[in-house]
C-alpha cells in the first residue's frame, strides 16, 4: 500500500467538510457552490486557483446537467485531478546519464529529500553520486555525507566556502570516470539576493552544459508543504531564477493541509514529481494525481 494512503490523515478535515457540505444539500444550488468555494480557499488552495476550479465546476454542472450533490462531488474530484495531473512531465526522466539540480530554501527538507531520492534511485538499480555544492552552509556537506554513508553512495565535496561550480566540475569528472547513472547536486538555499542566487545557478548550469552535454537534466524545487502560502512565494521566486522541471513537496506526513499542491500545479503549471510523507529513508513517493486527490475525498 502507498505510504501516502496510510498517512493521508491531513486531508481528513477537508474530506469531512466537503462531505458535510454535500450531505446538507438536497439539490445543487448556489449555497452549495459558495460552501465548496469557502472550503477550498480555507484548505491552502489559493484564491485564483479556487476561482478557476469553481468556474470549471459551474461550467461542467451546466454542460453535463448535473443535478445531484453527489454528482457535484464527482465533478469536483475530476477537475482537481485534472488540475494537478501534468502527464508525462510528472515523471522523473529515466534517461541516463542524468544530472539533478536540487534547489530550495534551507530548512525545507532539501538535503533529506536528496538522501531519500538517492536511496530510491539506487534501489531501482541506478549508480548514484552526490555533489555537495551548497558550500555556504556549514552543516550542508556534513549532512549530505551522512546520507551518502547511509546509502553507500559517494559524495563529492570541497571545503566550506568553496566555489559551488568547482564542486560540480569535480563531481562531473568523477561521475563520468565511474559511469554514474545519476548525479544529484545539492545547491545553496538562499533567497535573500535573487541576483546572486541566479548567478550561482547559471554558473553551475554552464559547467554541466560544457562538461556533461550528453546528460539529461532535471531541476527539482523542494517545498515544505506545511508552510502554505510561503511555499507558493518560493515557487514564484525560484521559478524566476531557475528552469524548474518539477516540484518535491515535503512534510506531507499528517500536519499539512495539502491543498498547496493544487495551487502550485495550477498557478505555475509545475508538475509535482515526488512527495515526502515521513522522516524514513523510504518515505518518498512518486506523485500520483488520482491517489493524491482521492485522499481529499477519503478514497
Amino acid at each position: 500500500m502507498s505510504l501516502f494512503k496510510e498517512k493521508k490523515s491531513f486531508f481528513g478535515r477537508l474530506s469531512e467538510k466537503i462531505a458535510d457540505a454535500v450531505m446538507a444539500r438536497a439539490e445543487v444550488d448556489e449555497e452549495l457552490m459558495d460552501d465548496l468555494e469557502e472550503i477550498l480557499i480555507t484548505s491552502d488552495i489559493g484564491m485564483d486557483t479556487t476561482m478557476n476550479v469553481m468556474a470549471r465546476l459551474r461550467d461542467r454542472i451546466k454542460k453535463e446537467y448535473i443535478t445531484s450533490p453527489d454528482g457535484v462531488t464527482k465533478a469536483l474530484k475530476g477537475i482537481l485531478t485534472e488540475t494537478v495531473d501534468k502527464g508525462q512531465r510528472q515523471k522523473l526522466s529515466d534517461k541516463t546519464p542524468l544530472v539533478i539540480m536540487m534547489i530550495g530554501i534551507n530548512g525545507g527538507g532539501k538535503t533529506t529529500t536528496i538522501g531519500k531520492l538517492a536511496h530510491r534511485l539506487k534501489a531501482q538499480g541506478d549508480k548514484v553520486m552526490l555533489a555537495a555544492a551548497d558550500t555556504f552552509r556549514a552543516a550542508a556537506a556534513e549532512q549530505l555525507v551522512i546520507w551518502g554513508e547511509r546509502n553507500g553512495i559517494n559524495v563529492i565535496r570541497h571545503k566550506e566556502g568553496a566555489d559551488p561550480s568547482a564542486v560540480i566540475f569535480d563531481a562531473i569528472q568523477s561521475a563520468k570516470a565511474k559511469n554514474i547513472d545519476v548525479l544529484i547536486c545539492d545547491t545553496a538555499g538562499r533567497l535573500q539576493n535573487k541576483k546572486n542566487l541566479m548567478n550561482e545557478l547559471e554558473k553551475m548550469n554552464k559547467v554541466i552544459a560544457r562538461e556533461f552535454p550528453e546528460a539529461e537534466r532535471e531541476t527539482l524545487l523542494v517545498l515544505d508543504a506545511t508552510t502554505g502560502k510561503n511555499a507558493v512565494s518560493q515557487a514564484k521566486e525560484f521559478g524566476q531564477v531557475a528552469d524548474v522541471t518539477g516540484i518535491v513537496l515535503t512534510k506531507l506526513d499528517g500536519t499539512a493541509k495539502g491543498g498547496i499542491a493544487i495551487t502550485i500545479a495550477d498557478e505555475f503549471d509545475m508538475p509535482i514529481k515526488f512527495i515526502g510523507v515521513g522522516e524514513g529513508i523510504e518515505d518518498l513517493e512518486e506523485f500520483d494525481p488520482e491517489t493524491f486527490i482521492g485522499g481529499i475525498f477519503d478514497e
